[in-house]
C-alpha cells in the first residue's frame, strides 16, 4: 500500500470515527495529477442546482479545499489561487452534516467549528434557495478585506473580488474533475450569513459554492 493511499484511510478513519467532533480534521494529500485535462473540465462545467443525496468522500473534500485555497509552494507559502501581493484575505468555510468546519491551509487541515447541520440555515440565508440545502457540502469563500486594502488601498477592493473569482473557478474546475456538480451563489444576506458562520467583524461572505453529485 502506498503512502498517500495510507493516508486517505487514516484520515478518512479518524474522520468517521469522531463524526465529524474532532478539533482538528487531517486531510488526505491532495493529488497533483488527474484524469480528466484541463480542457476537459473547462468543456464541461455546467452550473446544477439538483443533487443527489450521496456523501462526498474526505479525500474528494480535501482536494476540493487544496483546490480553491491550498499551498502550493511551501517554501514561499504560495496558494492555489493568485493574490495581490500575496496578501491573501479569503477564509474558507465548509459545510456539511458533520457540521461547520473552517479550511487551515498551511496544515491542509479542517478545523470544526460547530457539530451541527447548518445547510437548511445557510439555504435560508440564502433566499431560500433550498439547493443548498439539498447539496453534500457547502463552501462559503468570506474576505477580510483589510489584508489587501491596508496595502492597496481603495483599489484592494477589486483585487479582493478578482481572487474570490479565482478561488471560486478552482472549485467548480476540481469539482468536475472529480465527477462532482457545483453552482455559483451570490444572492444571500451578507449579516444572515455571517451569523449561521458566526464571524468576526472583519469578515465578510462573499461566494457560496453548493457542490455534490448530479441528481
Amino acid at each position: 500500500m502506498d503512502c498517500r493511499l495510507l493516508l486517505v484511510l487514516l484520515a478518512s478513519t479518524l474522520f468517521c470515527e469522531k463524526g465529524g467532533g474532532m478539533e482538528e480534521i487531517l486531510l488526505p494529500p491532495p493529488a497533483v495529477r488527474g484524469e480528466m485535462s484541463l480542457e476537459e473540465c473547462i468543456a464541461e462545467r455546467r452550473s446544477v442546482r439538483r443533487y443527489e443525496s450521496r456523501k462526498i468522500e474526505l479525500d474528494q473534500l480535501g482536494q476540493l479545499c487544496w483546490a480553491a485555497q491550498g499551498i502550493t509552494e511551501e517554501r514561499r507559502g504560495f496558494k492555489a489561487a493568485p493574490s495581490a501581493g500575496a496578501t491573501y484575505p479569503l477564509e474558507l468555510y465548509v459545510l456539511r452534516a458533520e457540521g461547520l468546519f473552517h479550511y487551515i491551509p498551511e496544515t491542509h487541515t479542517l478545523v470544526t467549528l460547530k457539530n451541527e447541520d447548518l445547510r437548511a440555515s445557510l439555504a435560508k440565508a440564502a433566499l431560500g434557495q433550498e439547493f443548498i440545502e439539498e447539496a453534500p457540502l457547502a463552501f462559503v469563500i468570506t474576505a477580510v478585506y483589510q489584508r489587501t486594502t491596508r496595502r492597496y488601498g481603495e483599489r484592494g477592493i477589486r483585487y479582493v473580488h478578482m481572487e474570490v473569482g479565482h478561488a471560486a473557478q478552482n472549485i467548480h474546475l476540481q469539482a468536475v474533475a472529480l465527477g462532482l456538480s457545483s453552482v455559483p451563489v451570490g444572492a444571500f444576506y451578507d449579516d444572515e450569513v455571517s451569523t449561521v458562520l458566526s464571524l468576526p467583524d472583519e469578515e465578510v461572505p462573499v461566494y457560496i459554492i453548493p457542490v455534490g453529485y448530479k441528481k
